[in-house]
């Protein structure tokens, strides 16, 4: 089906080419395409983020993302940032999911940032972290600031049983914000012994997403 479609994109792609020159019209032939890929690869991670939501319900999709991680080690302090994950939740029963593209984060120092999807992550291999679970203590419409969330994280491939506590505010839009720790060993990452002095075995994780609610 994937293939259907990315045929039928290319033939409407094609449609908008100039006659003549060939050279300019393969330049924008695959930066059309590529635009329109793109489009469809977003599409397709949102439904894929969707379906990991079993129960019928009203889905929302995250509009505003923060993802951040710290690691506190003995000669470095390491910060990276993402806004481009994505979450869906179930507002009638608090199912919930993540999914956040590795390679999104970003370093001060851009020689981390090429170890940590190179040599830690090993992101070209495992190209994202992600959550499935459900909020335990769910009631919509109202502030819950100890709100409960049990699930599975997958990160570097490895799946685990986790547990997060964290804060919900429903004043005009849905937000949520979590912080919890993460143990680098126990998802398969290996950090050279020579490195634990700049590494922290254990990181903090930092999650601040927002939603629009069914008033909206």
């Amino acid at each position: 089906m994937q293939h259907i479609r990315l045929v039928n994109t290319r033939l409407s792609v094609q449609k908008n080419l100039a006659p003549g020159n060939d050279v300019n019209n393969r330049i924008c032939f695959f930066n059309m395409l590529n635009i329109k890929t793109n489009k469809m690869k977003y599409l397709l991670l949102l439904v894929a983020l969707t379906t990991q939501l079993v129960s019928y319900g009203q889905k929302v999709k995250s509009d505003k993302s923060s993802t951040k991680f710290f690691s506190s080690a003995m000669l470095e302090d390491i910060t990276a940032t993402t806004t481009k994950g994505v979450s869906v939740i179930n507002l009638e029963t608090g199912e919930i999911a993540f999914r956040i593209p590795i390679q999104s984060f970003e370093f001060e120092k851009s020689l981390m940032q090429e170890h940590f999807n190179e040599k830690y992550l090993e992101s070209d291999t495992y190209p994202y972290a992600t959550f499935t679970g459900k909020i335990t203590n769910w009631q919509q419409g109202i502030d819950m600031p100890n709100a409960m969330a049990k699930g599975v994280m997958k990160i570097h491939g490895v799946e685990k049983n986790i547990q997060v506590e964290g804060s919900i505010t429903s004043a005009k839009k849905l937000k949520i914000k979590a912080v919890f720790p993460v143990k680098v060993a126990e998802y398969g990452i290996e950090v050279p012994s020579l490195m634990f002095q700049k590494i922290a075995e254990v990181v903090e994780v930092t999650v601040e997403y927002e939603y629009p609610t069914h008033e909206n």
